[in-house]
């Protein structure tokens, strides 16, 4: 009423009915629509974690798998150098660690660091410009505000790519990825895929050279050297050969993708994920019971022609990039499930689709990147049956 009456000032002035009138609407106010007990002092709990805060707790949780990736990319390189004896080698990143003089060896680790951010730093700043800019020309044309979303995408592209991998078709799908899988849904928070997932997806469909294969995983031009996971996929009936050790292999100094080779590193940013409340636990712990369950059964059922029916439970989880997808990828909170129970059903599904991929088609030994990106396609099927199921419960509620 009191609104009603500032809003219509002036015609109540006339003749001095302002004056006349606001106490009677005061009064009316604080009868009619004012509460015997009213609150007092603060009354609204206000939450600063905003898009920005959630984006930058994510890469912090980043960092020690991108210190991971910088350390292992320079050690394969320089181990590899060293075992083919070719020293010393041509390009601008021999001419920046010769002025550097950093040199070539495996044990120095400064040596690796450097060497590791020559294969890192360019992708990952191509990886900032592209999104970058996709992300301004969607911003001039919607009219609102650049979001921060591209910021953990231009992390994790690089991440889970080969650290050799030509930066013009890296450029390519990344493009395609960040406009098909994202802002064609109406950009950051709408996406109904991962965007660096869809962009690493249409890489490896697009220039599946550059993306498979034992020549892209060290960063050494004529070496080759398959992922640990890719050899045992390849190793001889009733002989599973995994090269390296688990340790190895759990503290990520094995070829592959540049960042996902850690599963130490992934523990620590799952672990600042959780406690922070930016990542489902739910999703991660079902993943793993997934994986683990269907890994057992391929166990139990074995066979006489595929090796990777006898792979452990353990390497499942140490090898390829199950760990990284697990904890940075499939608990993405826009393309994940968002109800409770949902989300043990689609982590669930991820960790089972993995290993089946992985298991019965070893061509393709890492199949994370597919579990997910079907995971994120069926998210909403599953959260819709889960609203269904609670909905059909509480009426036979009601009714009984």
């Amino acid at each position: 009423m009191k609104n009603f009456l500032q809003k219509n000032r002036k015609y109540f002035e006339k003749g001095g009915k302002f004056e006349k009138m606001y106490p009677l609407f005061e009064m009316v106010d604080t009868f009619i629509y004012t509460p015997d007990t009213v609150t007092e002092g603060r009354t609204h709990i206000r939450d600063g974690l905003d898009i920005k805060r959630t984006m930058i707790v994510v890469v912090l949780a980043l960092i020690p798998c991108i210190i991971i990736a910088l350390i292992n990319t320079g050690y394969q390189a320089n181990l590899a150098v060293q075992n083919m004896h070719e020293l010393p080698l041509s390009g601008w990143r021999d001419t920046v660690i010769q002025w550097l003089g950093t040199g070539y060896s495996h044990g120095s680790t400064i040596s690796n660091i450097v060497h590791g951010c020559l294969y890192f730093l360019p992708v990952y700043i191509v990886t900032m410009a592209i999104g970058g800019v996709w992300e301004l020309i969607f911003s001039i044309i919607r009219g609102h505000e650049i979001s921060e979303g591209f910021l953990v995408t231009s992390i994790l592209y690089p991440l889970i790519l080969p650290p050799a991998i030509p930066l013009w078709q890296a450029s390519l799908a990344l493009s395609a990825g960040i406009v098909l899988g994202k802002e064609v849904f109406g950009g950051t928070g709408k996406n109904i895929v991962n965007p660096a997932l869809i962009a690493r997806a249409m890489l490896f469909f697009s220039y599946p050279a550059s993306m498979t294969g034992d020549t892209i995983w060290v960063a050494a031009d004529g070496y080759t050297k398959a992922t640990p996971l890719g050899e045992a996929s390849v190793s001889i009936v009733e002989n599973l050969s995994i090269p390296g050790s688990m340790w190895d292999a759990f503290i990520g100094f094995i070829p592959g993708s540049m960042g996902e080779t850690s599963t130490l590193a992934c523990l620590i940013g799952a672990f600042i994920l959780i406690i922070t409340g930016i990542a489902s636990w739910r999703i991660m712990i079902s993943c793993v019971i997934g994986l683990t369950s269907v890994s057992l059964l391929f166990n139990m059922v074995g066979s006489d022609t595929n090796v990777m029916f006898s792979l452990s439970p353990i390497w499942h989880m140490v090898l390829g990039g199950f760990a990284f997808g697990t904890v940075f990828m499939a608990t993405d909170p826009v393309s994940a499930a968002a109800t409770e129970k949902g989300k043990y059903i689609y982590g669930f599904l991820i960790g089972a689709l993995a290993v089946l991929i992985r298991v019965m088609n070893p061509g393709y030994p890492d199949g994370v990147m597919l579990a997910i990106l079907f995971g994120n396609i069926f998210a909403p099927i599953i959260d819709y049956g889960v609203i269904k199921s609670n909905i059909k419960r509480r009426a036979m509620r009601y009714e009984s």
